[in-house]
């Protein structure tokens, strides 16, 4: 079996698009940020940022403006799984947790007894429906999408 290549998205990319997604989703920049904004934003060196931003224009998390020796120059935007694995838009697991804390939180906070008890079941039903039914139940609301009874 070949030796696999050290990892490089959790300690160089996915910082990268994450700098890269606040740049993008903030108005000062208009949207698309210059590759310069993006190395401090990071907290990497540059050539770091220059590989991975590459990486990402490759596997279509980022779309980029390159100058005419093929250089990244300005980045022009980002996809929507960039925008999901960056936290900017959810994902039927981010928000199938929010539901959950949302669910204990009332239940902690309930002013009544009876209405304790109301929240705190409606978040003990949550956790028996788990977490992988929870996401594809989610993954429907998100996608605006819930089958209906027949």
């Amino acid at each position: 079996m070949p030796e696999l290549l050290p990892d490089s998205w959790f300690t160089r990319d996915l910082p990268v698009l994450r700098a890269i997604a606040r740049l993008v989703d903030s108005p000062e920049h208009g949207g698309a940020p210059y590759l310069g904004q993006v190395v401090p934003a990071s907290g990497l060196p540059r050539p770091q940022v220059v590989a991975a931003v590459r990486g990402l224009v490759d596997t279509g998390y980022v779309a980029a403006l390159t100058n005419v020796a093929g250089d990244v120059v300005r980045i022009t935007g980002i996809s929507g799984e960039a925008r999901r694995l960056t936290g900017l838009w959810p994902t039927p697991q981010s928000e199938w947790e929010r539901l959950g804390e949302q669910l204990a939180t009332r239940a902690a906070n309930a002013p009544t007894d009876v209405e304790r008890a109301r929240w705190q079941a409606l978040a003990d039903a949550a956790t028996a429906v788990g977490e992988h039914d929870g996401a594809l139940l989610m993954s429907a609301l998100i996608g605006g999408y819930v089958p209906r009874a027949h």
